[in-house]
């Protein structure tokens, strides 16, 4: 039996985050407003009359985007009439671009894979449909027509629903990194549609039948809505009929798709240039300027974080996937290093972290505070890291009385939770808990006395080569003390009095 191969192309629609609409100077809600139609005028709910006027800001975040994305920037644009009629699209198409977008020709690498892009372009977005429960009519909400969308179309370099997903996940990191939209998919500010057609190995990649999955407003729906299309189409023509072209939708609740409607073809639109927006026009300098002036991108912060701060990869993939998590870990290595240069932070009988506090350990244990211990409150409360109570400079004094001995790695946790909670400083928070390590040499020194006497016979075994029996040892001190003694300490004074 012949295997069938699948090809996926992938469209996707982002919000833009300007201040005001694509056309007119209406509020830009993201059509998330909490009553409908308040940020509308007669331009975006097309009454007769009226003149689109090109958001600037828009265009600039389209272009940004393609140079992030290695796309070739057109030095001449326009803008094009789609016409289509449907209850929220309120004058009967929409201004989009056809056959010449902004952007064209760019990639964006997954997994060591790169996925070409054919195009980027500008339109505005169509208004909402609401239908009540237990009634025969629908409204209409124009808050969100005529908010800038930007579209992307990939090349069928596609195969799998993880690769499309992992495309889209890259795909909105870098929109966060611009700073040209939040990209949440809950909120429907990126929406994503897979075209999937199947070819038989041997054949032409492109002589299958393509479907059209539209509504997927998930990341893991992506995935799902594709792996299930594939098993759908292999089945199909597995039984020697035809894949039908079509539009389809995906349902959650069934986790399968649904057909729609027929696909319309580009004639069906009957696409014609904009007649009341004159073509765009940019200079090569324009460009350049454009391309100097863009933030560092996740690629690039991947890179000088693995260099500079010599992380794990996957510590660095987790750190840079949210810009303001990377910012904060930055802020945070800085006073650390700041601190140590200024031997704020010196080790008391070792350091907990093994040794003397360098730099690299100092970060590397930021790194990993902020990982585990950190994103896990925030997980737990559904918080940003940029609404976070500890400010970097307390968060690197915490790290730093850990490193350094003055607290031990439970200790840290509860102090962290305190900070957590009330934004206080990590010092005070452990001076009225009680928190520091005992690191008194004699008095240590007087607790592994009672311990070797209380407990000879371990003494003894640790004598006859029974190694188990120090760390029995170091947990009776560690007892006694309550979870106080500094670790490397008491094991320190336990070998010298047991060599003795």
């Amino acid at each position: 039996m012949s295997k069938y191969i699948p090809v996926i192309g992938m469209e996707v629609h982002v919000e833009l985050k300007t201040q005001s609409k694509m056309f007119c100077d209406s509020k830009n809600g993201m059509g998330l407003e909490k009553e409908p139609n308040v940020n509308i005028c007669p331009v975006c709910t097309g009454q007769p009359g009226t003149l689109p006027v090109p958001n600037a800001q828009a265009i600039k975040f389209v272009q940004m985007a393609g140079l992030a994305l290695g796309c070739e920037l057109q030095l001449e644009s326009k803008f094009d009439r789609k016409n289509y009629f449907y209850p929220d699209l309120p004058k009967g198409y929409q201004i989009s671009q056809y056959d010449q977008p902004l952007c064209e020709k760019g990639r964006l690498k997954i997994n060591g894979k790169e996925v070409g892009i054919t195009r980027i372009h500008l339109e505005e977005d169509t208004g909402k449909l609401i239908h009540p429960k237990g009634v025969e009519y629908t409204l209409v909400d124009f808050n969100r027509a005529g908010v800038p969308l930007m579209e992307l179309v990939t090349e069928p370099d596609i195969e799998t629903g993880e690769e499309a997903r992992l495309f889209c996940q890259k795909l909105q990191q870098i929109c966060r990194y611009l700073e040209i939209s939040d990209a949440d998919m809950e909120k429907g500010m990126m929406r994503c549609e897979a075209n999937i057609s199947l070819y038989k190995e041997g054949e032409e990649k492109l002589s299958g039948t393509k479907v059209e999955v539209k509504n997927i407003n998930s990341f893991k729906f992506v995935e799902k809505a594709i792996a299930f299309e594939i098993e759908r189409q292999t089945a199909v023509l597995g039984r020697g009929e035809k894949v039908t072209q079509e539009t389809r939708g995906w349902d959650a609740n069934r986790g399968e798709t649904v057909s729609q409607r027929m696909k319309e073809s580009a004639h069906d639109y009957r696409y014609f240039p904009e007649p009341d927006i004159p073509p765009l026009k940019f200079t090569k300098e324009y460009v350049e300027e454009l391309r100097i002036k863009l933030p560092e991108l996740p690629s690039e912060k991947s890179k000088r974080f693995a260099k500079e701060y010599n992380l794990p990869e996957a510590d660095v993939e987790i750190l840079i996937a949210d810009k303001d998590l990377a910012e904060y870990f930055e802020q945070t290595a800085g006073e650390l290093k700041e601190k140590i240069a200024c031997k704020e932070i010196s080790a008391i009988g070792g350091s907990a972290y093994g040794g003397e506090v360098t730099e690299d350990k100092a970060v590397k244990l930021a790194a990993n505070y902020i990982i585990v211990e950190l994103r896990k409150y925030l997980a737990e409360n559904g918080s940003n890291i940029s609404e976070i109570k500890i400010t970097p400079e307390n968060y690197a004094e915490l790290i730093g009385l850990a490193a350094c001995g003055k607290i031990n790695s439970s200790a840290a946790q509860t102090v962290l939770a305190e900070m957590y909670a009330t934004g206080g400083d990590p010092s005070q928070i452990i001076e009225e808990k009680n928190l520091a390590q005992l690191d008194d040499a004699g008095e240590l020194e007087r607790i592994v006395e009672e311990v070797l006497a209380k407990n000879e016979k371990s003494a003894a075994d640790f004598r006859a080569g029974k190694d188990n029996a120090l760390k029995f040892l170091i947990g009776q001190v560690m007892a006694a003390t309550r979870g106080k003694a500094n670790p490397q300490m008491a094991e320190g004074i336990l070998q010298n009095k047991l060599k003795q």
